[in-house]
């Protein structure tokens, strides 16, 4: 079973495209409904998984048109046992749903993949609770444990790395990384911040990535941000210091409104695509580091062809 699990292409300094916000698109664009956020389980469902394939080979098409790399980020954010309690999901069928995942992307993979377009397949992973609200914490033992299932499941398959995203306080981070680390998978740490720039934690970003790097011996091959606008975090980043070097991807909200507002929102608030694209470009220019380019909730392709013109000067 080949992957690029030993290297990553994305490593390099060629521009990578992720995609958009895949719930947001499935529940506002194509009319889904899914429980508890959880896209995984329009699994084994002839028209859910129509559609997610749809989805994925639009964003692969673009990617493959602009002659960039993309990440195939697998739909199981939610594929977690205590998200898979809620859903009526035990271990095994858990399993099951991320290997599947990563099936149906590895076909897609083979597809679309061209010599110009590497195309990394990524186990999606979230976070225990509730991404915007830290209610209780584990320790990065029980975090650990925790994570570690999923990237079993993943480590099965043809997933190249796991992705843990909206990430929102150091100790889930740390043992999320150590459990990819003891089953030899490559991870990304993507953290989430509120309008201040900070965790949900109340810690500031630049200390929570020193801290998962002190902690991991700076197991993870880079950090994201993202489920945040670019005006939330902009002001948080620190050119110079050692930690934003560490930042090499962005996969930001198409809204400037908060976590709390965009919860209460009943409509979907698709921002101002060139505003966001012109956003990324100032990114760049500060972080020139960073070189995978995705979108969260309320971006779609329309996001991310705008992203393309604007940071590829295309």
């Amino acid at each position: 079973m080949a992957t690029y699990r030993d290297c990553l292409p994305q490593l390099m300094d060629k521009l990578f495209l992720a995609d958009g916000g895949l719930e947001t698109t499935l529940i506002f664009d194509e009319g889904f409904e899914l429980p508890e956020f959880a896209a995984f389980t329009l699994l084994g469902d002839a028209q859910g998984e129509s559609a997610l394939v749809r989805y994925f080979r639009g964003y692969a098409a673009l990617a493959r048109e602009q002659g960039l790399g993309f990440i195939l980020e697998s739909m199981t954010w939610r594929a977690s046992l205590e998200w898979g309690k809620k859903l009526g999901c035990d271990a095994d069928a858990l399993d099951a749903a991320n290997r599947n995942a990563i099936k149906l992307l590895a076909e897609l993979r083979y597809e679309m993949q061209t010599e110009r377009t590497p195309m990394v397949i990524s186990g999606c992973m979230g976070p225990r609770g509730d991404g915007y609200n830290v209610a209780s914490k584990m320790t990065a033992a029980q975090a650990q444990d925790y994570h570690r299932p999923q990237i079993e499941s993943f480590y099965a398959t043809e997933a190249d790395m796991v992705s843990a995203f909206t990430m929102n306080y150091v100790e889930e981070a740390v043992g999320l990384t150590n459990a990819a680390r003891a089953v030899g998978m490559p991870v990304v740490i993507s953290f989430t911040v509120e309008t201040d720039g900070r965790l949900p934690s109340g810690q500031a970003l630049g200390d929570a990535i020193t801290a998962v790097d002190e902690q991991t011996d700076s197991a993870p091959v880079y950090y994201m941000l993202n489920c945040a606008h670019p005006s939330h975090f902009s002001g948080a980043l620190d050119e110079k210091a050692p930690w934003a070097k560490r930042i090499k991807g962005v996969r930001a909200n198409a809204s400037a409104k908060s976590h709390a507002e965009l919860d209460e929102a009943e409509a979907l608030d698709a921002g101002d695509p060139i505003q966001l694209a012109d956003q990324y470009r100032q990114l760049l220019e500060r972080l020139p580091n960073i070189n995978v380019l995705g979108g969260c909730c309320g971006t779609d392709l329309t996001h991310l062809k705008a992203i393309c013109r604007t940071c590829t000067h295309q």
